[in-house]
């Protein structure tokens, strides 16, 4: 067999639509999110996650492969929005994916997508991949703590070392860094790219400059499509995913971050998955509303 085109690799999980934990449910986490993202976007996924026998996957498209690792329970998260912001609990956690669990064939792909929710994947997983892989992660499930209820808090990520050397992109919001941009420094140590999401703001790139050996990094700020927000929830998963594909296209950082930002704002315009757009609306965006980005130190 071929090794995968995309292989994305997380927890599924069971987000409940409000606090009760018989409520409503549908199926979420950044694997999911990622797995229609690439199917809509023309790519072929490969989906490596934990759940429970009894977890309806239906949500996850027909053309990706799934491999689905027995675990006794699912990860389940509740998200409240607040007019402060989500608050989010988390119910219950699936095992971890370890380094036996990726077998050879699909330690090649052309990109892979390291989506951790609970501190699932560790370093040994990150470092198992190809010189020729584009590597990138999203750090959310590396930095959260949560309480004795499950309130789910952000956390310093202080074990990050292992991991980012393993990475070319980090993608992360402000809410993970609690808009604390010194925080950023030590991922600019490691990681050649790093891409901040900026909600309705858009996103801002973090390059390390390559020549003379300075160490500055450039900033580049990559604005928005305007959107009528409906649903947030995997907003960050779909432009990390996007982002990805569109890099992995096109070796060119500020193309693929005007290309999630745009795939992600048609995203948020439906409940769950249902908006994330095809090629050709996200393309045909981009040619009615060019964008030359300036880079600043």
């Amino acid at each position: 067999m071929s090794c995968p085109d995309i292989l994305l690799i997380g927890h599924v999980t069971c987000d409940l639509l409000s606090a009760e934990l018989e409520g409503e449910h549908r199926l979420g986490g950044t694997v999911s999110f990622a797995a229609v993202t690439a199917v809509r976007l023309g790519r072929a996924p490969t989906v490596v996650t934990r759940a429970a026998p009894s977890t309806d996957l239906s949500g996850l498209p027909a053309a990706a492969e799934v491999r689905v690792l027995p675990s006794p329970a699912t990860t389940t998260f509740a998200n409240v929005y607040t007019e402060q912001g989500r608050v989010q609990y988390c119910h219950a956690r699936a095992l971890p994916i370890t380094p036996g669990d990726i077998d050879e064939r699909l330690r090649r792909p052309r990109a892979v997508l390291l989506g951790p929710l609970v501190d699932e994947i560790g370093a040994d997983v990150a470092g198992l991949f190809d010189d020729g892989t584009l590597v990138v992660a999203t750090p959310q499930g590396w930095m959260r703590r949560w309480d004795e209820t499950g309130r789910v808090y952000g956390k310093r990520w202080d074990d990050a070392e292992g991991i980012l050397r393993c990475l070319d992109v980090l993608v992360l919001s402000q809410e993970d860094i609690e808009h604390d941009l010194s925080r950023l420094e030590p991922f600019f140590e490691q990681v050649p790219l790093v891409v901040v999401t900026e909600s309705c703001d858009g996103s801002t790139l973090y390059r390390r400059a390559a020549h003379g050996g300075s160490g500055e990094v450039v900033k580049t700020r990559i604005p928005p499509r305007p959107a009528r927000e409906v649903d947030p929830t995997g907003a960050g998963d779909v432009f990390a995913a996007a982002f990805m594909i569109r890099l992995q296209e096109t070796g060119d950082p500020v193309e693929a971050a005007r290309f999630a930002n745009v795939t992600a704002s048609f995203g948020v315009e439906h409940a769950g998955m249902a908006g994330i757009p095809g090629r050709e609306a996200v393309l045909g965006y981009m040619q009615e509303h060019p964008f030359v980005a300036a880079g600043e130190p």
